[in-house]
C-alpha cells in the first residue's frame, strides 16, 4: 500500500507494507538482550488441574502466562513517568504514532575512566537534526551481537546530559537508541540524561517518549525516514514497543 505524504514543501510516497522492523525480538530464557539485571523473559503455560496450555503438552490451545521486565528485557518505550514522583502513564503520554523520524550513526567517545558516551557536539553536527519529530541513533561499531547481549555490569555507552537537554532544544520529542539507557549504568540514580530530555521537573514534556535498546540493521542508510511507534496499552510508564521505519521514495 502506498502513501504520500509532504515534508517541508517536499512530497514522498511510502510503501506501508515494506516496514523495517527496529525492536529486537523477546523469547522464554535467557536468549534475549539483557540489562540492570532484570529476571530473564519466562513464558510458560497455564496449568489448572488437567488442563495444559500448551498444545506441545497435548492442551487444546496454547495459553501462555509472560513474565518480562519492560526496562531490561528488549525493546521498550518509556515516559517521563520512569523518573517522576508524580503518576505519568506511557498510553496517555503517546498519543500520535506516525512521525518523520531521522537515522544517525555515531561513535560514542572514549573517555579516560573507560565511559563511552555521545555528546552535544556529536549531535550538533548531524544536518537537519530539527527537522525530524524522532530522532533514531545507531551507535557504531554496530556488531550484531547488540541483538542478544548482556548489559549488565559493562558500563555501557550513554549520551551526555547537554546532548539531552540539545535534542530537547532542537524539539526532538521521540528518541529511540540502540543502548540499554541514555543515562550511565550506575550514576547514584541522577538520571540526567532522562531528566534533561524531558525537563523534568521544571517545564515538563510529557508528550516525549524514550525508546531503548532498538536495532538499526547495517542497510539502513542515515537520513529521512517515516516512524510508526507501536506499544502496548499497559497503565505503566513504560510498554514493550516495536518502531518500525520506513523508506521514503520520490512520487
Amino acid at each position: 500500500m502506498l502513501v504520500s505524504l509532504s515534508h517541508h514543501g517536499q512530497s514522498f510516497v511510502v510503501d506501508l507494507s515494506s516496514g523495517i522492523d527496529l525492536s529486537l525480538p523477546l523469547c522464554d530464557g535467557a536468549a534475549n538482550p539483557n540489562a540492570f539485571w532484570a529476571p530473564v523473559p519466562s513464558f510458560c503455560p497455564v496449568r489448572s488441574g488437567d488442563f495444559v496450555g500448551s498444545t506441545a503438552e497435548g492442551g487444546p490451545v496454547n495459553f501462555f502466562n509472560v513474565f518480562l521486565n519492560p526496562h531490561g528485557n528488549g525493546t521498550h518505550t518509556e515516559c517521563v513517568g520512569h523518573i517522576a514522583r508524580e503518576r505519568y502513564v506511557l498510553r496517555n503520554c503517546l498519543n500520535e504514532f506516525h512521525f518523520w523520524a531521522k537515522v544517525v550513526s555515531l561513535t560514542p567517545r572514549l573517555f579516560s575512566n573507560g565511559d563511552r558516551v555521545l555528546m552535544r557536539d556529536q549531535l550538533a553536527a548531524v544536518p537537519g537534526i530539527d527537522e525530524a519529530e524522532a530522532l533514531v541513533i545507531r551507535t557504531l561499531p554496530n556488531e550484531p551481537s547488540k541483538r542478544m547481549r548482556q548489559y549488565s555490569g559493562t558500563n555501557p555507552p550513554y549520551l551526555h546530559v547537554e546532548a539531552a537537554a540539545f535534542l530537547a532544544e532542537c524539539g526532538v520529542r521521540h528518541l529511540l537508541i540502540d543502548l540499554p539507557s541514555v543515562d550511565r549504568e550506575e550514576d547514584g540514580g541522577a538520571l540526567a540524561a532522562h531528566r534533561a530530555f524531558w525537563r523534568y521537573p521544571g517545564a515538563v514534556r510529557s508528550d516525549c517518549t524514550i525508546t531503548e535498546l532498538i536495532y538499526v540493521p547495517d542497510e539502513v542508510s542515515d537520513g529521512l525516514y517515516w516512524l510508526c511507534l507501536q506499544t502496548v496499552s499497559f497503565d505503566l510508564d513504560v510498554s514493550p514497543s516495536k518502531p518500525v521505519l520506513f523508506a521514503l521514495m520520490m512520487p
